[in-house]
């Protein structure tokens, strides 16, 4: 009778241990595909003001869906004025889907290499140092930048972080305020309205009545609540105040409480000085969530904004352009509310249809 020898049985335990290894490595390969490379958001510019100039803009906040408003906002400023827009997010690079709670990833930000605009949509990121310095380098150029809501506090980094980069921290002591007091005007303070529950009212305070920038600009309102702003540096001019609504609605009457007396600015501008005797264009509003970009009147703004931080302002129309491009269903805000699964080119209009040759 024919034996198997132990170091037969040996051979043959690896053998099937490695073919059932190698067929489970198969398998989690098939169920786990690797992310296509990642490819940013570009909209190309038409004909308008903004031709030959480069926006980027960035989202990555957790509750106020800048990933769903800076899009719609790029379409507006390429398809209507003309600018070349690039819009960046927070990504998971599991899976290539935009994913906000990803604090610390967004993919493409050398895109700021070439950019003349910055709108910065960001809250509490801690960015790798990589990544962080195209930031930085865009700021420290001088270029104009347009902070929208959390911006003011863009950028969180951990009390001990060796990062040199750790200054632009909202609450950084080194550089009091971080990035959003220093560069915006302000950081993060408080809701001065009820969050959820009061809503936001934009009033232009009469000294900035004619300012070309408020053009086309009359009827603003939001359902986020107003953010409390402390004292502004000397160079800001507000451009709106808001006044706190008594509930959602935009129907609803302003809160008769000393929240309204005086009112916090919601919008304001300045020219930051720099080394040099150079200035740099700075705008900020806390009010500009993707359920805000309803407002007709907000998204207007938005666009002046762009054009003045550019030194376009004496082409601002009397009624500037700024519907609503291709589908917008703004989802509430809110934590954990974001659509899951989506990616950037989910964003991406249509190609228009080729018109048929010959007759």
């Amino acid at each position: 009778m024919r034996t198997i020898s132990n170091v037969s049985v040996s051979i043959l335990a690896v053998l099937v241990l490695g073919s059932g290894l190698a067929r489970a490595e198969e398998q989690a390969t098939a169920a786990t595909p690797v992310p296509a490379p990642f490819v940013p958001l570009v909209y190309q510019g038409l004909n308008g003001a903004g031709a030959g100039k480069h926006v980027v803009l960035v989202s990555g906040d957790e509750e106020y869906r800048s990933e769903e408003a800076l899009p719609q906002l790029a379409r507006i400023l390429s398809s209507q004025h003309g600018f070349r827009c690039t819009v960046l997010f927070a990504i998971d690079p599991a899976t290539g889907a935009i994913d906000p709670d990803k604090r610390d990833s967004i993919p493409g930000l050398a895109a700021l290499d070439t950019a003349d605009l910055l709108v910065l949509f960001t809250r509490f990121r801690r960015l790798p140092d990589e990544d962080m310095r195209h930031v930085v380098a865009y700021v420290e150029s001088g270029k104009p930048i347009i902070g929208i809501r959390t911006a003011t506090h863009a950028f969180a980094y951990e009390p001990d972080s060796k990062s040199p980069y750790a200054r632009w921290s909202w609450d950084s002591q080194q550089w009091p305020g971080g990035f959003g007091k220093q560069v915006l005007g302000e950081t993060w303070v408080a809701h001065h309205g009820k969050h959820g529950t009061e809503s936001t009212r934009g009033v232009v305070p009469e000294s900035a009545k004619a300012l070309p920038i408020l053009r086309g600009v009359r009827d603003v309102w939001g359902p986020t609540d107003v953010y409390a702003v402390g004292a502004l540096p000397p160079d800001a001019i507000v451009l709106l105040e808001g006044s706190i609504l008594a509930n959602m609605e935009p129907t609803a009457a302003a809160v008769d409480d000393a929240r309204n007396a005086p009112r916090m600015p919601i919008a304001w501008i300045r020219e930051r000085a720099l080394a040099g005797g150079k200035k740099q264009r700075v705008a900020c509003a806390t009010i500009g969530s993707s359920q805000d970009l309803r407002s007709r009147d907000l998204r207007r703004l938005y666009v002046n904004l762009a054009y003045w931080g550019l030194g376009l302002e004496d082409q601002i129309a009397a009624e500037p352009r700024a519907e609503v491009v291709g589908t917008f269903e703004p989802t509430p805000f809110g934590f954990g509310a974001f659509r899951r699964g989506m990616k950037p080119a989910d964003f991406a209009l249509p190609a228009p249809a080729k018109t048929p040759s010959g007759g």
